[in-house]
């Protein structure tokens, strides 16, 4: 080779690797690692209570059903909820309220009593909704959804006041006034949609009031709330309306969902687009509880009694992997903000458009009809395992805690809307498969953990891993699951570790685990001193 020949062939090579290294770099770029460093001594406090305090049901009819409690009682085991709210319960279908011939109130408890007693037998406390009117009390016809709750103020607003009174009275004979001063009563739900609340804004304080003022006659100290409204909306009215008639509320209640359009649109022809506003649901939460801060009441409790990705039932993303991780991405926003976030609803045992005909329609539950995990479940099992001691952590998705054993729980996810915008709506874009990208690794540090042997286990949800809507799409959508599909979606999902190892720390030695991560992964680390 001549010298001119090989000039040119080093400088083609020298280019190459040139731009093979740019290249490199621009990788490197969009993907550095990602640090979670934390120490096993520096605590930030007491991990909040509210990321399980409270779920959603659909209706308490449906409470009734074998298959419901079920489903209730394994959820309650995993993911830790301690109350459960439900619409319903003085619909018709409950039987607590009628009239004989001459107008005189006739009521049963036998069916609340049933329920009731099977939510206290697996350890839950019921988030009291009054709601909806019982047919004969009703002043309308007025009814939503397929089951036909009637959202129409009373005929007689002292027969309401007096239902609700010998509720609450026979809660207390049944339960004892102990255990009902733990129970939430809210009024209503969601009074400012016409869909939900047939009179006025001041049509709903009055409701309220009697409401209150029935409950508190049995026991001062029972928790009376409200508005339970969309949007956090009436939350300045509802407290200086309170102030100023001297009338009892313990406290404030409100929904919030992450997307735009669609509206009390149950089977989703509308269409749903998620938000891509990075504090959609918690930027309404810290609105909420600044709003209460700066009223003529600031020490009020605040509970967000529903609240999810989607205020359809009918929204694919809620099957999707991407739920989890959204969901774990707004309670960390939300902090301290809320007493409760009642994720809305636990099941797919749910019936406001009817039943449904699909094993994965786009139902609000945690769980498919036939008890199929969601991803969403294992976000809520995976925080259910963290220790009750924050560790000071300055990663803002992620948690680190640890347990009065000394054990490390780390759970670490990415949230990354991937929604292409409002041109697309969720119910076409969250049906089709959407592999994850990679996000590049993240690395988690933690000085000064005791030494010794440790078991170190990783759990994991993300596309393909613990996601069942995605194992469903591989087995072409059917209609219909029979047995054998249901346990093998089951068996591929089951939440079981990805893999688990043994590390010996020494003295003056760090933890250190590297994980791979993509888009929307969820990951839990649990380090068990052994």
């Amino acid at each position: 080779m001549n010298r001119k020949l090989s000039l040119m062939v080093m400088t083609l090579v020298m280019a190459i690797n040139s731009l093979l290294a740019q290249n490199h770099g621009k990788r490197a770029a969009t993907q550095p690692e990602r640090i979670v460093d934390v120490n096993y001594n520096a605590v930030a406090g007491p991990l909040t209570t509210m990321l399980n305090e409270c779920v959603g049901a659909g209706r308490a009819a449906e409470g009734l059903r074998a298959d419901w409690q079920q489903q209730l009682a394994y959820v309650r085991k995993e993911c830790g909820f301690r109350y459960i709210r439900m619409h319903g319960l003085l619909g018709d279908e409950m039987a607590i309220y009628t009239e004989d011939e001459k107008g005189n109130p006739q009521y049963n408890f036998m069916y609340v009593d049933a329920l009731f007693d099977f939510l206290h037998s697996i350890g839950m406390k019921p988030f009291v909704e009054l709601g909806f009117m019982p047919s004969r009390l009703a002043s309308g016809n007025k009814t939503i959804f397929w089951w036909r709750g009637n959202v129409t103020p009373p005929r007689s607003y002292e027969k309401w006041g007096d239902l609700v009174q010998h509720l609450v009275a026979h809660f207390t004979e049944r339960y004892g006034a102990e255990e009902v001063k733990s129970w939430y009563f809210e009024v209503w739900n969601e009074p400012n949609l016409d869909g939900f609340w047939a009179g006025s804004q001041d049509d709903y304080f009055r409701l309220y009031t009697y409401a209150a003022k029935a409950i508190k006659q049995v026991n001062a100290s029972y928790k009376v709330g409200g508005p339970g409204t969309a949007g956090a909306a009436w939350e300045p009215e509802m407290i200086a309306f309170c102030k100023k008639n001297n009338v009892p509320i313990d406290f404030i209640s409100t929904h919030a969902y992450g997307v735009k359009q669609g509206y009390l649109d149950e089977f989703g022809q509308s269409g749903t687009v998620l938000d891509k506003n990075p504090m959609s649901v918690s930027g309404e939460v810290l609105q909420s509880r600044s709003e209460i801060q700066a009223s003529g009441m600031p020490e009020l409790e605040l509970h967000y009694t529903e609240w999810s990705a989607s205020y359809t039932p009918a929204d694919p993303i809620h099957d999707s992997y991407h739920e989890a991780a959204y969901v774990l991405q707004k309670l960390k926003q939300v902090g301290h903000a809320a007493n409760s976030m009642s994720y809305w609803v636990f099941t797919d045992i749910f019936e406001e458009p009817g039943p449904r005909f699909t094993p994965f329609h786009g139902g609000f539950g945690m769980l498919t009809i036939q008890g199929i995990n969601k991803p969403v479940f294992y976000a809520y099992q995976f925080m259910n395992r963290l220790g009750s001691t924050e560790l000071t952590n300055k990663d803002s998705s992620s948690w680190v805690c640890r347990d009065s054993s000394g054990n490390v729980q780390a759970l670490v996810w990415d949230f990354t809307n991937t929604h292409p915008g409002d041109s697309v709506h969720n119910q076409k874009y969250y049906i089709r498969d959407l592999p994850s990208k990679s996000k590049g690794k993240l690395r988690l540090n933690i000085k000064e953990l005791p030494a010794g042997a440790y078991s170190v286990e990783l759990y994991k949800v993300g596309y393909g891993c613990n996601d069942a809507y995605t194992t469903y799409l591989a087995m072409g959508r059917p209609a219909q699951l029979n047995r054998t599909a249901v346990e093998q979606i089951k068996k591929q999902n089951d939440g079981a570790a990805i893999y688990r190892k043994i590390v010996t720390i020494n003295k003056n030695e760090a933890f250190a685990e590297t994980i791979d991560m993509r888009e929307n992964d969820v990951c839990l680390v649990n380090i068990v001193r052994l």
